[in-house]
């Protein structure tokens, strides 16, 4: 019996990229709130994709639903979420310029039971080059930071921030898609279930 896949996200980055590989899916947003225990940043991101997941399974028992979530993890042990305004944008930025820091997404996949559950995540370092309160100022006035993870898009105009990364790229933007065929190929789901008939055929000559 074919799955009905579910999104359980608003944010546009992910659903880009689930697109470009031709992934059969609806989005939901869960409306469930990040909060993130700083003790252990990674099991925070698991736990809220695990939430935001299960939120969306509620409403749809029998669908196989995706939950994810970004966080920015700073040097010295700071996560940092989304920003609440400009400012906000503003200081966060000033706080990853010039020094390193870790973005961690986590990914959960649940359903169509309830006890059918995977969830782990990546974590991507990150350097940041010098730049000045007027460059981050500058750049939050574009609109792009206001609902990323670190108040910046690795993508498009954040991507003259970012000097270097070690690690999964896609990761930063905030879906890391060999994480999640991974989960996938875990409950036993490949990716003709999810990414549609598959057209390759071998040659056997």
């Amino acid at each position: 019996m074919p799955f009905e896949f579910i999104l359980a996200s608003g944010s546009p980055r992910r659903i880009e990229l689930l697109r470009g590989l031709g992934a059969k899916f609806r989005q939901a947003v869960s409306g469930v709130e990040e909060v993130h225990d700083g003790s252990d940043p990674a099991a925070s991101a698991e736990a809220a994709a695990l939430q935001k997941a299960r939120a969306v399974l509620e409403d749809n028992p029998g669908a196989v639903v995706i939950g994810a979530d970004t966080i920015v993890v700073t040097s010295d042990g700071n996560i940092l979420g989304k920003p609440e305004d400009t400012g906000d944008a503003v200081e966060i930025l000033m706080k990853l310029s010039g020094s390193a820091h870790t973005v961690i997404t986590a990914i959960a996949v649940v359903g169509p039971g309830r006890n059918e559950e995977a969830v782990s995540s990546e974590s991507t370092k990150v350097w940041m080059r010098p730049f000045s309160r007027v460059d981050a100022r500058r750049y939050v006035a574009s609109g792009e930071p206001m609902d990323k993870a670190g108040a910046y898009g690795i993508q498009v105009r954040g991507a003259l921030l970012v000097e270097r990364i070690e690690g999964c790229y896609f990761n930063v933007v905030g879906f890391p898609l060999v994480l999640l065929q991974r989960l996938l190929q875990e409950r036993g789901i490949d990716s003709s279930a999810w990414l549609g008939p598959d057209t390759f055929q071998a040659d056997d000559s």
